[in-house]
């Protein structure tokens, strides 16, 4: 199976309970992947972006996990993208060395599918935020696929959710996400 470069970008990761079960879930059912945990790589959010780099060039499948705060990606992960996509690695003269690898969102939303509606609390479907993320693939090459997340994924104590509905609908997603990722060509 090609490699699969999974760049985790989750600020409490080591509170989280549907993005530690996606990840462990990926490393139990994906052969030939690599998860890198940039919180924990760089707290001080100095990207080492030779490295970075060198994992993508490496890499066949990225997939972006991560929690979806407000309306877009952590910061971690918007600075990740501003670091290490550089004219002529990623885009311009010679930036092509991205090209035709998947392009893979994946994501938890705390909120209920309901909510991301005309009519719903948050007015919009979450699709319609993405736009930025679809661009960034067609300009670096690479095949875009369809963004996939789990809704109903946070554990607020008597207002949201149980810790076990939470560990429920990301264990769900994650077969889901792992049947995609084998479906790439």
């Amino acid at each position: 199976m090609k490699k699969t470069l999974v760049i985790l970008a989750h600020p409490n990761f080591e509170h989280s309970i549907a993005n530690k079960k996606i990840i462990s879930e990926l490393e139990k059912n994906i052969e030939n992947i690599e998860v890198r945990d940039i919180h924990a790589l760089y707290p001080d959010y100095k990207i080492d972006v030779e490295a970075e780099q060198k994992a993508l060039l490496e890499s066949d499948n990225v997939i972006f996990q991560y929690p979806f705060y407000w309306y877009n990606m952590p910061a971690i992960l918007k600075k990740w993208f501003d670091d290490v996509f550089t004219y002529g690695f990623a885009y311009g003269a010679g930036g092509d060395k991205l090209k035709g690898k998947n392009f893979q969102l994946s994501f938890t939303v705390g909120a209920k599918e309901e909510a991301y509606s005309p009519l719903g609390s948050n007015h919009f479907k979450v699709d319609r935020f993405l736009i930025p993320m679809e661009q960034t693939a067609y300009l670096t090459k690479m095949e875009f696929q369809k963004p996939m997340y789990a809704f109903g994924c946070v554990y607020v104590k008597d207002v949201y959710n149980s810790p076990e509905e939470v560990e429920k609908n990301a264990a769900e997603y994650s077969v889901k996400l792992i049947e995609k990722i084998y479906s790439y060509k």
